[in-house]
C-alpha cells in the first residue's frame, strides 16, 4: 500500500503536511532518518505510516508514559493494534506484552527507555519481528540536549543487535544536538530532514514588567479563546487561577501535586472548553492535541530556549492567529541563576543521597541490583530532614550518571492474586454472591493469578461483573479481608529502578567531568534565555530560529520587536500585515475595491497583493 493510501485509510487525509512525505519516503526506503519538526508538526504520522506499510512491528521508544498511553488509545480508535511497556508494570505484565508483540498481529510496541537494557527485554529481541526502531523525543539521547536521559543510550546498543532502520524525531534540536543524535544512534548515513520552524500565525511578545498579574488579566481579556499560563511554582498556579477567577476569567490550575483523577478531569474540561485558561507548571501540555489554543503565557523565565519554544508552540496549531507571551523582570533573572545552584548540588551531597536511598529501603551493601522501588520524595525528604528540591536534583544526577532510573508520576496498575487453591475455592462460604461472580471473572481473564499478584484492568473487569469500578474496588477490599485474595490497589507514584548493587562509600562514581559539562550547558541555556528576553533589536521569531540553526529567515512582522521597529520607521510593514491592515480599515469593502486600491501606491499594498490576499484567505488568516 502506498503512503497516501495509508494516510487516507487510517487518518482520512488526502495530503501530508510539509516535510512529512519526504521523511516517510526515506524511512520506507530503509534509510536512517532524523526528522526535526516543530511542535504540532505531525511527528507521529512520520513513523506510523511507514510502519503500516511494512511487515512486522515498530519499536517506539518514548520517555512520556502519558503520551505513550494516548498514542496507544488513538491508534486503537483507528483500528490499529498497539501496546506499551513502561515503569510500574511487573515482570509478568511485561512478559505478556512481549509475548503479544512477538506472536500477535500488533503494529506498534511502545517502550520506556529504562526497559531497553533489562535482561528480560533483551531476551525477546531475537523473537520480536521488528521493522523499525523509532526514537521519539530524540534530543534526550544527546548530552548537549536540554533533557538528556542516560537510558536513551541503550538504543545505540540495540543497533548492533538489530538490522532495522531508525526513525528519530524531535521538535527541538540545535545543529550540535542533531549531529550528536545521529552519532549516538550509529546512523549508517547521516540524513537530517527538517521543516522550517517559522510559525507565521504565532506572534511572540516579551514584556518586562513588575505587575505580572495585571498584565496577565489584560491578556486574558484582550485575547479570546483558550489559553495556557505556565508558572514555576505550584502555589503560584493556585493563587493565579484564583485571581483570574475572581476577575471573571474561567480558570483552573494543574500541577503534579494533584491526584491523577483531578488532573485528568481538569485536562478534559479544558480541552472541551469548560475551563478557558489553565494555569500550570510544565507538567501540563505534553502530548495534548488541542489545536485552538489562542495564547500561551510564561509568567517567568523558562530554563532555556528549547523548553520555551516547545511550550510556546502549543498555541495556534490550527493555523489561526495566536500569541506566545513572556512576562519577566529582574527577579526572574536572579531566580534563574539561583536555580543553577539548586539543580546541581555538590557531588558530596549527591553521594550522600545515594547511600541514604539504600538505607531508607534497608538495602545492604552489594545487594539491590534490579530492584524497582515505589518512592515518595516528600516522605524521604521528611525522614532525613532534607530540602525536597535538592533531593530531587540529586536523584536526577544519579540517573544521569547511570546509577538508577527515577521515573516520576508513574501509574502502577491494580494487582490481584488468589491465595486459596483452585480446588478449595468453591468450598468457601462468601458473604456476597457478587464475590463469587468476581472470582470467576478473575480466574477466566488472568493467567497466573493463583501463582502471583497480576495486574488487572479495573474498567473491563467491573464491566464483566456488571458493576461500577468503585463497587469493584470495594469487593476486592472485602475479599482481601476474607483472606481469599491479595489486593494491591493501583496508584500513581514515583518509581526508582536500581541499576546495580549498593556500592560502598567512596566507590560511587559520579563522573566529575560529566557534572562540569552539564553544569556549563545549563548555564549556557539560561544565558540564552536571558538574552532572548532582553533582546530589543532582533525579531523574536528570527532569534529563535537562529538559535535552532535556521539562518535563512525574515522578520515575522508581528512580534513586539518588529512592531516597535515599524512604529519607529525602522522597518517596512510586512506585505501580509499591510493587506490585513487595509481590510481592517475598510470593513465591508468588496474585492473590486481592493483591486482598485492595489493600483495606488499610496495604499502601501504590495504588487502581488491580490495573490497574497487569496493565500491569506486559504490559510484562514482573514
Amino acid at each position: 500500500m502506498e503512503a497516501k493510501e495509508v494516510l487516507k485509510q487510517y487518518w482520512g487525509y488526502e495530503d501530508f503536511r510539509p516535510m512529512q512525505e519526504e521523511i516517510i519516503s526515506a524511512a520506507a526506503a530503509g534509510r536512517d532518518v532524523l526528522a526535526i519538526l516543530p511542535t504540532g508538526g505531525g511527528k507521529s504520522v512520520c513513523f506510523q505510516v511507514p510502519a503500516l506499510m511494512r511487515e512486522g512491528i515498530a519499536l517506539v521508544v518514548t520517555p512520556l508514559i502519558a503520551l505513550m498511553k494516548d498514542q496507544v488509545q488513538n491508534l486503537a480508535a483507528r483500528g490499529i493494534k498497539a501496546l506499551s511497556i513502561h515503569a510500574g508494570m511487573d515482570r509478568r505484565a511485561v512478559e505478556v506484552a512481549l509475548g503479544n508483540a512477538a506472536y500477535g498481529d500488533f503494529k506498534f510496541l511502545y517502550v520506556s527507555p529504562e526497559r531497553l537494557g533489562t535482561s528480560l527485554f533483551r531476551s525477546w529481541l531475537e523473537i520480536l519481528p521488528l521493522c523499525y526502531i523509532v526514537v521519539d523525543e530524540a534530543h534526550c539521547i544527546s548530552q548537549w540536549g536540554y533533557d538528556f536521559r542516560p537510558d536513551y543510550l541503550q538504543i545505540g546498543a540495540l543497533r548492533k543487535l538489530l538490522d532495522v532502520p531508525v526513525i528519530a524525531l524531535t521538535a527541538t534540536a540545535t545543529p550540535r544536538v542533531a549531529e550528536d543524535i545521529m552519532d549516538k544512534l550509529d546512523f549508517r548515513e547521516r540524513l537530517l530532514l527538517k521543516s522550517g520552524f517559522e510559525r507565521p500565525n504565532l506572534s511572540y511578545i516579551v514584556r518586562q514588567c513588575e505587575d505580572k498579574s495585571g498584565q496577565l488579566l489584560d491578556i486574558c481579556r484582550g485575547v479570546e479563546g483558550s489559553g495556557i499560563v505556565y508558572m514555576r511554582h505550584r502555589q503560584r498556579c493556585e493563587e493565579t487561577a484564583a485571581y483570574l477567577t475572581q476577575n471573571g476569567i474561567s480558570a483552573s490550575w494543574y500541577h503534579a501535586g494533584l491526584s491523577a483523577q483531578t488532573r485528568s478531569d481538569r485536562q478534559e474540561a479544558w480541552k472541551r472548553g469548560e475551563i478557558r485558561v489553565m494555569v500550570c507548571t510544565n507538567a501540563f501540555g505534553m502530548g495534548i492535541d488541542k489545536p485552538d489554543v489562542r495564547f500561551v503565557v510564561h509568567a517567568g523565565l523558562p530554563e532555556g530556549p528549547e523548553s520555551y519554544f516547545q511550550e510556546a508552540g502549543r498555541a495556534g496549531r490550527d493555523g489561526q492567529r495566536a500569541y506566545a507571551v513572556l512576562l519577566w523582570n529582574g527577579t526572574d533573572v536572579r531566580r534563574l541563576r539561583q536555580l543553577q545552584d539548586v539543580s546541581f548540588p555538590p557531588l558530596e551531597y549527591i553521594a550522600d543521597i545515594y547511600q541514604k536511598l539504600h538505607i531508607f529501603f534497608q538495602i545492604p551493601y552489594e545487594q539491590g541490583a534490579g530492584r524497582q522501588l515505589k518512592f515518595d520524595l516528600d516522605e524521604f525528604a521528611r525522614h532525613f530532614k532534607l530540602n525536597r528540591a535538592s533531593v530531587h536534583y540529586a536523584l536526577k544526577y544519579l540517573e544521569r550518571s547511570e546509577h538508577l532510573t527515577f521515573s516520576e508520576d508513574v501509574e502502577v496498575s491494580t494487582q490481584v492474586g488468589i491465595l486459596v487453591e483452585r480446588n478449595l475455592l468453591y468450598d468457601i462460604e462468601l458473604p456476597d454472591a457478587q464475590m463469587v461472580t468476581l472470582l470467576e471473572v478473575l480466574m477466566r481473564r488472568y493467567t497466573g493469578i493463583f501463582s502471583w499478584p497480576v495486574p488487572i484492568r479495573e474498567d473491563s473487569t467491573a464491566s464483566a461483573c456488571g458493576i461500577s469500578v468503585p463497587a469493584l474496588r470495594q469487593l476486592l477490599y472485602r475479599l482481601s479481608l476474607e483472606h481469599v485474595i491479595r489486593y494491591i490497589p493501583g496508584e500513581r507514584c514515583s518509581v526508582i529502578f536500581l541499576h546495580h548493587a549498593r556500592l560502598m562509600p567512596g566507590n560511587v562514581d559520579l563522573q566529575k567531568e560529566k557534572y562540569a559539562f552539564l553544569l556549563e550547558n545549563a548555564r549556557g541555556r539560561a544565558d540564552a534565555m536571558v538574552e532572548y528576553a532582553s533582546e530589543e533589536a532582533e525579531c523574536r521569531s528570527r532569534w529563535l530560529l537562529r538559535y535552532f540553526g535556521q539562518e535563512e529567515t525574515t522578520d515575522c512582522g508581528t512580534c513586539d520587536v518588529c512592531r516597535a521597529h515599524r512604529h519607529s520607521g525602522l522597518a517596512p510593514e510586512p506585505p501580509e500585515s499591510a493587506i490585513c491592515r487595509w481590510w481592517a480599515e475598510h470593513p465591508g469593502a468588496t474585492l473590486q475595491e481592493f483591486r482598485a486600491a492595489c493600483a495606488h501606491p499610496a495604499a502601501g499594498l504590495p504588487p502581488d497583493a491580490v495573490a497574497r490576499y487569496r493565500k491569506l484567505l486559504d490559510d484562514g488568516e482573514l
